[in-house]
């Protein structure tokens, strides 16, 4: 199985779960030029992030090409304990994905 692109933290304290995630994705806009070939390189980009808890989605973001490269998120959601797994996925606008499952701590 190939190595995940998404890092993950996640903790729970008095109820509240904090999340912190770092995917690993080149964030290409499609308007910067290649520096040798002076071609425009193409736009690569996560279009959408996903957390799910039990089933349950708890956090969607809808990203474009502004987003830097190697982003970090962080958010919070109540409802979680210690032990429990959450998925984070995201699908780029080639319709390349990557999903990670992490256990709460």
């Amino acid at each position: 199985m190939a190595k995940s692109s998404i890092k993950v933290r996640a903790k729970v304290k008095e109820g509240e779960a904090t999340v912190k995630c770092l995917i690993s994705h080149p964030m290409e806009t499609g308007l910067r030029k290649d520096k040798k070939t002076k071609e425009l390189i193409p736009a690569k980009f996560i279009q959408e992030v996903v957390c799910e808890h039990g089933g349950t989605t708890v956090m969607n973001a809808q990203w474009n090409g502004t987003i830097s490269k190697n982003p970090f998120l962080s958010f919070a959601f109540t409802g979680a304990k210690s032990g429990d797994m959450i998925k984070i996925s995201w699908v780029d606008n080639t319709g390349k994905s990557d999903s990670t499952e992490a256990k709460m701590k």
